[in-house]
């Protein structure tokens, strides 16, 4: 099949900017990627990914980088702010100009909110948001998307659970607002009071008429889920070290943890974790987190090939 139809040098840099057809589209490729890598070794032949990360990853850079090399292309950029001229106090519009010179596509890790929009409102080329602060993630919720599909087999009519760090986890903000349009979803937001989820993205649940709870109490809250997405309370967005301490270990998953949870229950995590899944829980056939990793690299070679208008030779 051909990249999806209509998505050829637009820039992904939320959720919404893909409509639930277009997402069919670009997973039904992602799909076809998979069990037939080889059609797509060479289609990025000629091709240059930049990957400009001004803020750490490891699991985005590396996933995005791979992704581009499957394809054939190759990969340019720097991995922190401090390898850039944004150390010299060049502005993120000017670098993502000048790097549009040398490429065909770039991705953007950003700790500023609106980081990327203001990047691909200044660029010749498709920006891709890879995490701008606490805002989105969209290729992160492409992953987890493209995820629940393969092993729920849809994404309409689930009850979805999201647990721990709710008010800085973009990657929560994101899947919120991605999975909001699906028929017959449902939230259960499982956090402490100073982690809840803002009141933007309360405001949009309630907008679009979807229905939502909210608890502190996990084991209630587990009750009847067809999935849950654990995330880890983020050190880097806390100003006082005693409120992470505090509230670090407030929600933990381990096998006690589990036997709450309906048999058919998945378990998601964005990655990386800290402690707040036990390893052990990685033996159960309901934790999909490192497929998720491995998904997210397919996810994102489909993407780079429909942004870029490729198809398999």
């Amino acid at each position: 099949m051909g990249a999806p139809r209509g998505l050829k040098g637009r820039s992904l840099l939320e959720p919404g900017d893909f409509t639930p057809g277009e997402l069919a589209e670009l997973f039904d490729l992602a799909d076809e990627i998979t069990e037939s890598p080889e059609r797509y070794a060479e289609v990025a032949k000629g091709k240059i990914l930049a990957a400009l990360f001004f803020e750490p990853s490891t699991r985005t850079r590396l996933s995005f980088e791979t992704a581009m090399l499957r394809l054939g292309g190759q990969v340019i950029g720097f991995s922190e702010a401090q390898s850039s001229s944004a150390a010299k106090g060049e502005s993120i519009a000017d670098t993502v100009r000048t790097v549009g010179c040398y490429s065909d596509i770039t991705v953007i890790r950003h700790p500023k909110e609106g980081s990327c929009r203001v990047a691909a409102a200044a660029s010749d080329v498709p920006v891709i948001n890879a995490g701008d602060g606490g805002h989105h993630h969209p290729t992160q919720t492409l992953t987890d998307l493209l995820t629940i599909r393969r092993e729920k087999g849809r994404l309409t009519g689930l009850r979805v659970g999201l647990c721990g760090d709710l008010k800085f986890g973009r990657t929560v903000h994101s899947l919120i607002r991605a999975m909001r349009v699906y028929e017959g979803t449902e939230f259960v937001l499982i956090s402490p009071q100073e982690l809840r989820v803002p009141a933007y993205v309360i405001r949009d649940m309630e907008e679009r008429g979807c229905p939502y709870e909210e608890t502190q109490d996990m084991r209630s809250g587990m009750r009847g889920l067809d999935m849950l997405y654990m995330t880890r309370v983020q050190r880097e967005r806390f100003f006082n070290e005693e409120d992470y301490i505090r509230l670090k270990d407030q929600f933990l998953l381990g096998a006690e943890q589990m036997r709450w949870a309906p048999s058919s229950m998945i378990v998601l995590h964005p990655l990386p974790r800290v402690n707040e899944i036990a390893a052990e829980v990685d033996a159960d056939p309901r934790a999909v987190y490192f497929k998720q990793a491995k998904n997210g690299m397919y996810v994102r070679m489909a993407l780079i090939c429909a942004l870029l208008g490729l198809a398999a030779r």
